[in-house]
């Protein structure tokens, strides 16, 4: 009968549409496994630069996330290559149960630590804006570029 073909060593029919029902079931779980897959590549690396009076407050470098957006995070690097402070203090700041809270809290010396920093040198799950400071005690890195680089992942529900 035209439609129906028999299973190889099984005697029962199978329809046309059965097998075609069945592979688009297929397909479809296929196509949501490959969005997944694809999801692990990442974004594209964020960079930039910020300028900001650094030793008179502490000030933000950059805001990473967004609010209720989960992402994981797998570098933040910092460069001081135009800083010349002895302690430039970076900080991270992130919402713990709805307040903000201080999460990280390290100083550095521009003029005998590595210019670029690996502030987070690893995978770093967020669920919302992670806050990056810094503050130099050296009224001469007033005004000059603090270079950021970081890499995301958005992590889908």
């Amino acid at each position: 009968m035209p439609g129906e073909f028999y299973v190889e060593n099984k005697a029962e029919k199978v329809s046309l549409e059965t097998v075609e029902s069945s592979l688009a079931g297929l397909n479809t779980k296929a196509d949501a496994i490959k969005a997944r897959t694809d999801n692990l590549a990442g974004e594209n690396p964020w960079q930039g630069a910020t300028m900001a009076d650094w030793q008179t407050v502490e000030a933000n470098v950059v805001s990473i996330g967004a609010a209720g957006i989960r992402n994981k995070i797998h570098d933040l690097t910092l460069s001081i290559h135009n800083l010349v402070g002895t302690q430039i203090r970076v900080r991270l700041y992130k919402k713990v149960n709805g307040a903000e809270r201080k999460v990280y809290d390290q100083s550095f010396d521009a003029t005998s630590d590595p210019m670029g920093l690996p502030v987070i040198n690893g995978t770093w799950a967020i669920h919302d804006v992670l806050r990056v400071t810094l503050q130099s005690n050296n009224a001469a890195d007033n005004g000059k570029a603090v270079d950021y680089d970081y890499m995301l992942e958005k992590m889908l529900s």
